[in-house]
């Protein structure tokens, strides 16, 4: 069964909205960074750290994308973008985006434990609230 993590962008957020190209560029900074760590340890880490590669199929533009690795240790993580309508304390509607990360139901232990990491690399940097796979959420946004 395919379990899911959601970054939402709640009001405290450094962004309320983001679009998938934005995701991508999230994406490829974050391998970038694991390579300069590789670089400066000697070691080729990049590969090791984040063994995946982007794919976008024709009925997924603009809309989601998936990380495949050719590693026999992972399979696939799917990142998408959609927006969920919520009430705020004050019984208002507001649209909240959110970032969908997918493990299907093939995926391994080791997509598992990069989906994190990657999951809590974009929670950062965007100040979102990260809802892991287990269901537990963490709070990367200033609080009041």
């Amino acid at each position: 069964m395919a379990v899911n993590a959601y970054i939402k962008l709640v009001p405290s957020s450094a962004k309320q909205n983001v679009t998938i190209e934005e995701v991508k560029d999230l994406f490829h900074e974050y391998k970038k960074n694991t390579t300069k760590t590789g670089n400066q340890i000697g070691w080729e880490y990049g590969e090791s750290a984040f063994p995946y590669e982007m794919k976008e199929t024709t009925e997924a533009k603009g809309k989601w994308f998936y990380l495949h690795s050719n590693d026999e240790r992972y399979y696939a993580i799917l990142v998408g973008i959609d927006q969920e309508t919520i009430r705020n304390e004050d019984g208002q509607e507001f649209e909240q985006t959110y970032i969908q990360v997918t493990l299907p139901d093939q995926s391994t232990y080791g997509d598992k434990g990069k989906a994190n990491e990657f999951c809590k690399y974009l929670a950062k940097k965007l100040q979102g609230e990260l809802h892991l796979f287990n269901e537990r959420i963490m709070y990367y946004y200033p609080r009041k």
